[in-house]
């Protein structure tokens, strides 16, 4: 394996101008495809076999509505302590809040919330679930606002009125501000870590190419857009990680007196088989998902294993070529006429320290790691179900679904 890598990475330093024009051809065909390919289809999320995967197909069955393409919400009203929400005035209120709701933008249907399945046994709570035309993606900011605005006419009548479901659910669409912030924070790493723009860049370029192609493939399969979540954070990561590997060990390689193109070839030999390595490692555990029998985890994992193979090639192919293009501008400014000797001088690295430390003591760092495992899982011991979840449970209990699931 490492021949062949040096040969391949000497290979890709001479003829880095077909490599990278091979590159950009494939990222294009990639796009077209991706392009061209027909919108997937999403499933939804199921588990097969499992009890809640029967409740839910339940409640489907019973309330067809409430499993709709569109967008949902539940309005939960409570009486104060010691009333009822039949009462009179707080039906009335009640009646209020749900024809405000029902005149709301985008709403399809509105079920009354004192039907004998919607309210509790002793009469204190009763829910109602909206059906909106929309999918919550599509729900416009004025559909929400009638809603939460609705539901505190309740609350200021003296009504405990809590709204849930897709509609309010939906947190705001950052629409690719993490991973913009993610690459930011990395490029300020690599530079401080590098001091020079073009190391820092080279693993940057080439995880977004190898991230770009990985997702156009995904599209050109036809997987859902869901499931991509796992394969931009996987791709991204690995992709910088990869290319940080060899563009680190090819410094090394030249501070050691050797020429750009033999470094290269020691770099992927070297860096390279621990790329190799790692992402055979990474494919293996993603397409491991499949064995849990749930289609989307099945489909999240191939898709991010599909990106990971794509990272391991973008760096052991275009990253050879690119280093062709800059073999002295990855060096740092001080060590581009470093010798031989000077390295040789050099101080060892705190990296290399530790590691002949972990070396020549194996033992006692493998049961200090072991008891600070221990040390900082102690707190979940205490997890517990959220207080939310255990109050719904209840409530679901007292309306007499409990019974039903």
């Amino acid at each position: 394996m490492s021949t062949l890598l040096y040969r391949l990475g000497r290979s890709s330093f001479r003829r880095r101008r077909y490599f990278a024009f091979a590159w950009v051809v494939l990222l294009a065909a990639c796009a077209f495809a991706a392009v061209s390919a027909p919108a997937a289809e999403d499933d939804g999320f199921t588990i097969p076999g499992t009890e809640s995967q029967k409740a839910f197909d339940l409640l489907d069955e019973r309330f067809p509505g409430g499993n709709s393409e569109g967008a949902d919400a539940r309005v939960v009203f409570a009486a104060p302590d010691g009333q009822k929400v039949t009462a009179r005035d707080h039906r009335l209120a009640v009646t209020e809040v749900v024809d405000a709701i029902a005149a709301g933008p985008q709403v399809e249907e509105v079920p009354s919330p004192f039907s004998p399945e919607t309210v509790s046994k002793d009469g204190t709570t009763a829910y109602t679930t909206i059906t909106y035309g929309a999918s919550s993606d599509d729900l416009t900011d004025a559909s929400r606002e009638a809603l939460l605005d609705a539901a505190q006419k309740g609350r200021d009548a003296g009504l405990t009125v809590e709204v849930g479901g897709s509609t309010v659910d939906a947190g705001p669409e950052l629409g690719g501000i993490t991973e913009l912030i993610g690459i930011g924070v990395a490029a300020i790493v690599l530079f401080i870590t590098f001091r020079t723009m073009v190391a820092a860049g080279l693993p940057l370029v080439t995880a977004l190419i190898g991230l770009g192609a990985g997702l156009c493939l995904i599209f050109a399969a036809g997987v859902a857009t869901t499931t991509i979540t796992l394969a931009l954070m996987l791709g991204l990561a690995v992709g910088i990680d990869y290319a940080l590997f060899i563009v680190s060990r090819y410094r090394t390689e030249r501070a050691e007196g050797h020429s750009a193109e033999e470094a290269t070839g020691r770099a992927m030999g070297t860096a390279g088989s621990a790329v190799v390595f790692a992402g055979a490692t990474v494919v293996i555990a993603l397409a491991g998902l499949s064995v849990a029998g749930v289609p989307l985890l099945t489909d999240m994992g191939l898709a991010a294993a599909g990106t990971v193979v794509v990272a391991v090639l973008v760096a052991l192919t275009l990253l050879p070529a690119l280093l062709g293009f800059f073999p002295r501008a990855v060096l740092p400014r001080a060590d581009r006429r470093a010798t031989r000797q000077r390295a040789a001088d050099a101080k060892e690295p705190a990296g290399s320290r530790w590691a002949r430390f972990v070396v020549r003591r194996p033992l006692a760092v493998l049961l200090l790691s072991v008891a600070g495992l221990g040390v900082i899982s102690v707190p979940a011991l205490d997890l517990s179900t959220p207080v939310r979840f255990r109050v719904l449970s209840c409530w679901l209990s007292l309306s007499g679904y409990g019974r039903d699931i």
